[in-house]
């Protein structure tokens, strides 16, 4: 079966990791514009997501294979971004930076999200965890968070402890839902929805 137009936006955002990835890493002073370079993939990355939500759910183009790109395309960004932006520290910020309990708090999470959601498919086939409050109130945060450090907003520190604690919960939240399937509950079958939160 061919791609729909969903899934490659969602291949295009994938693509762009890399070169997000890149963009930080070479960062020094001296080339500021690639902060900004930066700051327009991983824009370019949020708006896409949302788009390629958007026609997915309105011109019926939700597959397999899309439920499972989106939400790995989501977690490779947020914590390419984390682990990057850390690596780098003030010199991308301009004297802002992320504390490392945020950044190994955001890739645990993840990390344990997608075994997790790995683990529970294994046993019980397509599966469907609707997004919580929690977990698209942790997914504003941590983008705002990347935001803040990429614009060098000097009142973004403000943001670490509301989005650790937000990443926290909607973390607890999934992986109760998870033992619950894994415990007997029965799952949601859904063709072609996301079988991973967030998504």
């Amino acid at each position: 079966m061919a791609l729909t137009f969903a899934n490659k936006i969602t291949v295009c955002r994938i693509v762009a990791v890399p070169f997000f990835i890149a963009t930080v890493l070479y960062y020094t002073p001296a080339q500021d514009h690639l902060r900004f370079v930066a700051l327009g993939i991983f824009l370019f990355a949020v708006i896409s997501d949302a788009v390629d939500g958007y026609v997915a759910r309105h011109y019926r183009q939700r597959t397999k294979a899309g439920a499972v790109l989106d939400p790995v395309a989501d977690k490779l960004l947020l914590i390419s971004a984390f682990t990057c932006l850390y690596k780098v520290g003030d010199a991308i910020g301009g004297g802002v930076h992320f504390p490392i309990w945020l950044v190994v708090g955001v890739i645990s999470r993840d990390v344990v999200l997608l075994a997790g959601a790995a683990i529970v498919r294994l046993f019980h086939g397509d599966f469907e965890v609707e997004p919580t409050i929690w977990g698209k109130a942790t997914t504003v945060f941590q983008i705002a968070a990347v935001l803040g450090i990429l614009l060098r907003l000097p009142w973004m520190s403000a943001v670490w402890l509301p989005t650790i604690l937000l990443t926290a919960l909607s973390g607890i939240d999934y992986i109760r839902k998870g033992i619950k399937i894994i415990n007997g509950a029965p799952p949601e079958k859904a063709r072609g929805a996301s079988v991973y939160p967030d998504s």
